[in-house]
């Protein structure tokens, strides 16, 4: 697969992009200092990002649910409880991530890994049992789906017959890149992610498949910050400026004419925009005010006074708290390192933070 022609850009617009690309390298260090003192605060914004990456990604596709909606699912998920197709889609997307999350730095980037993704994603699908996991078998396209109920095609797609040579030239040209260096990896993932659009290998489920996609390319490449953001969420916030993107490019495919300039430009500042809203996030963390009561206080000064205590012997200053109130009160101290917890259950014992 050759791709020098389409990622032929003016000098203005290479600038733009490698001036993004520096700044969200620099990025990562922010992310790195922030998951060795603010664990808490990440996994929390990590849990909301998930539930905004699942609802976004469904409802780009055409289904209603809410985040909050979502959210309920998925805390009280039973499997046979997954009545209507935006329940079994919210699953099949939840399944996928939570895999790409827990597992990118031993997934390996391969056909069989994009297959079985696929696979994952419409496990809980009624009507894609026949197909999911396998390349299509019919000729497919584009569409937008809009609220209104309106559809558009985007772009017409490579014809079923070519599609097996087609995802293994593009599979085989990425892992390549990857291997030489000789692109950028959020060059090289831009280009992926244009590519399987234009190609649309499965019969159903290549949009929101291309997004999990692009989150592990970028877990693998380590860019954590994908972690904390949902970069389906800005998709979806910007979704006639995404498929607008797309067109430029499309609109010319197979011809000499053929350019993702726009494509790319959309993909690094999406990316951009989306370490500017973490940043955002980090800084409130970073600065953010602590409530501290009055019974904080006592507790606060009662383990400087003597050092370490364990519950026990803290529950007894307190007979007038209830023992479950007393624990969230430590459990918050803590959290916000205004105390150190040590050790487990009877063992655990409490001290002073000098941070």
């Amino acid at each position: 697969m050759d791709v020098k022609d389409k990622i032929r850009f003016n000098d203005s617009v290479n600038q733009e992009i490698n001036r993004i690309i520096d700044y969200i390298d620099g990025f990562e260090i922010s992310i790195e200092e922030a998951e060795k003192i603010e664990k808490e605060d990440l996994i929390q914004l990590r849990s909301i990002a998930t539930v905004q990456s699942i609802g976004s990604s469904t409802r780009i596709e055409g289904a209603v649910m809410t985040d909050a909606e979502i959210k309920t699912l998925i805390d009280n998920m039973t499997i046979t409880s997954l009545e209507t197709r935006d329940e079994q889609e919210v699953m099949g997307y939840y399944d996928a991530l939570d895999i790409i999350l827990e597992n990118h730095e031993t997934i390996s980037f391969s056909e069989n890994t994009i297959k079985q993704l696929h696979g994952i994603l419409l496990k809980h699908s009624d009507k894609d049992q026949k197909h999911k996991g396998g390349y299509k078998s019919l000729s497919n396209s584009v569409v937008a789906n809009y609220p209104d109920g309106r559809q558009k095609i985007v772009f017409k797609t490579t014809p079923p017959h070519l599609t097996p040579n087609e995802m293994f030239d593009l599979i085989e040209w990425t892992t390549i890149e990857f291997e030489t260096k000789n692109l950028h990896p959020l060059l090289i993932t831009g280009v992926f992610v244009y590519e399987f659009l234009s190609i649309h290998p499965f019969q159903d489920g290549n949009g929101r498949l291309s997004r999990l996609l692009t989150t592990l390319l970028l877990l693998k490449s380590k860019y954590r910050f994908i972690n904390y953001i949902s970069f389906e969420n800005h998709i979806e916030l910007h979704k006639e400026i995404y498929y607008a993107a797309l067109m430029s490019g499309q609109k010319n495919r197979n011809t000499k004419d053929e350019n993702m300039e726009e494509w790319m430009m959309f993909f690094m500042s999406s990316l951009k925009s989306l370490t500017d809203k973490l940043q955002v996030k980090l800084e409130a963390i970073k600065h953010k005010v602590v409530y501290v009561t009055e019974r904080h206080k006592k507790i606060i000064q009662l383990i400087t006074k003597n050092k370490a205590m364990k519950f026990a012997d803290i529950n007894k200053s307190f007979k007038n708290v209830n023992p479950a109130s007393l624990k969230k009160d430590l459990s918050y101290l803590s959290q916000n390192q205004m105390i150190v917890k040590r050790g487990n259950l009877k063992a655990t014992i409490y001290s002073i933070s000098h941070i």
